[in-house]
């Protein structure tokens, strides 16, 4: 069973960093990609970044290039978004999530193979 368990997060004024952490476990396939998801109040789910495990490829949504960085660490099935530069409109729940890369891109959170609780990323203005 695929398990993730995601932490970090908290409250961080405009400009400011977080950075969050996803450990993983149990997966039984091959190729996938593992990054977050997040969701505003009143918006769709959108895929924010994620690390493909084939190769290492590094997505990210337009929004957040240039401010947040996605890594991992194999050995301890860890991924980690840091996240700089931080804006107001970046606020929401962020999951961390494991799937295809093109649900990522396409914005498609039914496609996930599995999910990790979420957190709460706040930015004051």
């Amino acid at each position: 069973e695929v398990q993730l368990q995601a932490s970090g997060g908290g409250l961080v004024q405009a400009g400011g960093s977080l950075r969050l952490s996803c450990a993983a476990s149990g997966f039984t396939f091959d190729d996938y990609c593992i990054g977050w998801f997040r969701q505003a109040p009143g918006k769709e789910r959108e895929g924010v970044s994620c690390i493909r495990s084939s190769d290492g490829f590094p997505y990210y949504t337009n929004v957040v290039k240039g401010r947040f960085t996605i890594s991992s660490d194999n050995a301890k099935n860890t991924v980690t978004l840091q996240m700089n530069s931080l804006k107001p409109e970046d606020t929401a729940v962020y999951y961390c999530a494991a799937g295809p890369l093109i649900a990522f891109i396409r914005r498609l959170p039914n496609k996930m193979n599995a999910w990790g609780q979420g957190t709460l990323v706040t930015v004051s203005s």
